[in-house]
């Protein structure tokens, strides 16, 4: 058998032997929580000042959709406010009659009071000019809750329009492309000057910061992790080694499922598998799709004490 051929048949059991001599508890691949930001107006993009790759922090204003057609519209309702306000009365001019006609009358009250002091009128002259009085202050009264009846109702056209306004400003506001969370643009679709459409998304983010890995362990191993244990990922250095890092347990599935594809599993008989998610701070390395390897501190403890006592 030429040399070459007998090459490539070791090839799989030089792996195997590998794999075996790294003795990784659980395989997976790296995620982040991936978040698509869409618009949320109608209009064309004048603004989108975001590019892939790019740092973005929470609440940051990246660009701005054409907000020309909501100015109009709001300008043209409240032309209207405007001139329904106009409709209203006032009560002054006709109030001011009335009050003419009362101050007459306390003038001729307080003569007469003098005549019947000195017995040259009647005391019913008095309670009459009185009356007249009193009856003239009930018109005033009435003359004033007549034109504030009229007023509310003439008011009360505002207050729909009032509520467009609110609207409108709202859609305004949405006009303005701010970034919901502090992360990295892992990817553009849309560009100034293109239409948007409420819903479209504009890019995809992602804190990257903070990275999961989501791998996959047997029904043997289940019972020997809980969320929040450390634990440590290694991912490759180089072709022949690999860097070690710092990771927690976040998330153990409650359900089975069967061996991903992508997967690799020290035991080839192992079909059904639970997932778990272990927290791991980036420092640059780590990408999404990233493999990595899962020692458990636990079990490592275990063979640290077995080879002391041996």
């Amino acid at each position: 058998m030429k040399p070459q051929y007998l090459f490539f048949l070791l090839l799989p059991l030089l792996f195997s032997c590998e794999e075996e001599e790294n003795g990784a508890d659980a395989y997976g691949n790296f995620e982040a929580t991936e978040i698509w930001v869409a618009a949320e107006a109608n209009g064309k993009i004048l603004q989108l000042e975001v590019e892939e790759g790019q740092s973005l922090e929470a609440g940051q204003w990246i660009g701005l959709i054409d907000t020309t057609e909501l100015h109009l519209r709001k300008l043209q309702i409240m032309a209207g406010m405007g001139s329904v306000r106009q409709k209203t009365k006032t009560a002054d001019p006709e109030v001011e009659v009335l009050l003419e006609q009362k101050r007459n009358l306390e003038r001729e009250q307080k003569r007469l009071n003098n005549l019947v002091e000195n017995n040259a009128a009647t005391p019913k002259q008095l309670d009459d000019i009185e009356g007249q009085i009193e009856v003239v202050e009930q018109q005033i009264r009435s003359t004033r809750n007549q034109i504030n009846t009229v007023n509310r109702g003439i008011l009360a056209e505002i207050d729909p329009m009032e509520a467009q306004v609110n609207l409108l400003d709202y859609q305004l506001e949405k006009s303005h492309i701010i970034n919901p969370v502090k992360g990295t643009v892992l990817q553009k679709v849309m560009e100034a000057q293109e239409f948007a459409g409420m819903g479209r998304p504009l890019y995809k983010i992602a804190d990257l910061s903070l990275m999961t890995l989501r791998a996959y362990i047997s029904g043997v191993q289940l019972p020997h992790i809980k969320i929040g244990q450390a634990v440590k990922v290694m991912i490759d250095e180089d072709k022949e080694s690999n860097r070690t890092l710092d990771g927690k347990i976040s998330w153990i599935s409650d359900q089975a499922e069967f061996t991903p594809k992508l997967i690799q599993t020290k035991d080839e008989r192992i079909n059904l598998v639970y997932a778990i998610k272990i927290e791991v701070v980036n420092d640059g390395s780590l990408k999404i799709g990233m493999p990595g390897e899962v020692l458990f501190k636990e079990r490592d403890s275990e063979e640290t004490n077995s080879a002391t006592v041996q």
